[in-house]
């Protein structure tokens, strides 16, 4: 039996007791999606961040980082304390290197954040 040969990582992180040092927290997750994207060599090709106050949906926010090989993305729930990364390259890029800027920058600046889940996921298996 050969291994199967995949087109790309998807990392999933799951974190609890999120609590934002900055009142508008999804701007700033934005900028970290960015320079962590930057810094791994990374084409950005659009980015975007919806916060929302609770009256249609919970509070919290979406943020999202299109890159040229797919996406990285944040998403939270701030009464809760919960926050899901989503990194996925689907070309030469190793996704682990944004991952691993993304965890280092959180813990940094939220020190009481507790990473409860990391998984990656090999995609486009052929």
């Amino acid at each position: 039996m050969h291994k199967k040969e995949g087109r790309g990582s998807h990392i999933f992180i799951d974190y609890m007791d999120y609590k934002s040092p900055v009142k508008e927290d999804g701007v700033w997750i934005l900028e970290l999606l960015k320079k962590s994207v930057k810094n791994a060599g990374v084409r950005e090709v659009h980015s975007h961040v919806e916060e929302f106050d609770g009256t249609e949906s919970p509070l919290g926010f979406a943020a999202v980082v299109l890159i040229d090989e797919s996406h990285v993305t944040a998403h939270c729930y701030s009464e809760i304390g919960l926050l899901a990364i989503d990194v996925f390259t689907c070309g030469e890029n190793d996704p682990k290197i944004i991952a691993d800027e993304l965890k280092f920058f959180l813990l940094e600046s939220i020190p009481k954040l507790r990473l409860i889940r990391e998984n990656r996921i090999e995609r486009f298996l052929q």
